[in-house]
């Protein structure tokens, strides 16, 4: 199966690079043209845009910052539409709103081309070792001929529904990650501010119920004052954004993430939106006046 990648940005760059290494025949387009040296350098063949990747490739896979670009992309002047072919499959593995899914594949359907969504979380930690979780929207029939091609980039893809389910999903998990990572910094910080070492608070309570990926994850990074971006503040914004978007269209109150991204939109103010979203814990030291750090209190 010929394979057209799009995007080759901090998530991008690395799935693609694990096609290329499970021997997959692989073509790239991205706006920066340096992503693009690094990838023909791998082994892939670059092309000069989205209509040029779709004209020659059976499956094309999108990974873009989210739905405007996606549009762009997929319905824009050069875009995928223009050369894709019937029967041909996108996979937008990009993070955007379950609508935006829905209107991307109803266009495509009307000249006979398959879509999935099929948005990933892990970070670029799990990009680079080709074990993203993997949640996918659209027909059983299509995802089950690309699973294998999505298996060399995740450890899991699992489907989730009908087209736009995936991005629902990943939604789902956005809220978790965030507010478990707004639950750590208040520990955290309520422990370094009582007095207490927050790594020695880490190490008696990641083995019970309160112990989760994120935790394992994000705590290790923020006691050591880490905040270089495997997922950034500004995208998680981005996704939060499109939880509450989705949760007002449907009549859904999510008050807990509505109180985290306003914590989000402080640091971006603050101008750490291209930190790590373990980064949070930042606002709860600039209110109790401490650093979380091994050791205790800085």
């Amino acid at each position: 199966m010929r394979i057209g990648f799009i995007g080759l940005g901090i998530m991008g760059k690395p799935m693609a690079k694990n096609l290329l290494k499970a021997g997959h025949t692989l073509e790239v387009y991205d706006i920066v043209e340096a992503q693009v040296k690094e990838l023909v350098a791998a082994g892939a063949a670059a092309a000069s845009s989205p209509k040029d990747v779709a004209a020659r490739n059976d499956l094309i896979i999108t990974m873009l910052p989210n739905s405007p670009h996606v549009k762009k992309a997929v319905l824009g002047e050069g875009g995928v539409i223009e050369g894709a072919k019937p029967g041909s499959v996108l996979v937008d593995m990009s993070s955007i709103a379950p609508l935006a899914s829905l209107e991307v594949a109803a266009e495509l359907a009307k000249k006979g081309i398959e879509m999935l969504d099929a948005p990933v979380s892990g970070g670029e930690p799990k990009a680079i070792d080709g074990t993203l979780a993997i949640m996918v929207g659209g027909k059983e029939a299509v995802f089950e001929k690309v699973k294998d091609v999505l298996l060399k980039m995740g450890a899991s893809a699992v489907l989730c529904g009908d087209i736009g389910a995936g991005n629902v999903t990943k939604l789902a998990n956005q809220i978790i990650v965030a507010l478990n990572i707004a639950a750590m910094s208040e520990a955290f910080v309520l422990a370094t501010k009582a007095g207490v070492d927050p790594e020695r608070v880490f190490n008696a309570i990641k083995g019970g119920l309160a112990g989760s990926t994120v935790l394992n994850a994000k705590a290790p990074m923020v006691l050591e004052g880490n905040y270089k971006p495997g997922f950034r503040i500004e995208l998680h914004i981005k996704d939060l954004q499109n939880a509450l978007d989705t949760a007002h269209e449907t009549g859904t109150p999510i008050l807990l993430t509505s109180q985290v991204m306003e914590i989000m939109q402080a640091l971006k103010v603050d101008g750490k939106q291209s930190d790590d979203h373990g980064g949070i814990i930042q606002f709860y030291e600039k209110l109790a006046g401490v650093k979380v750090r091994k050791g205790g209190a800085k």
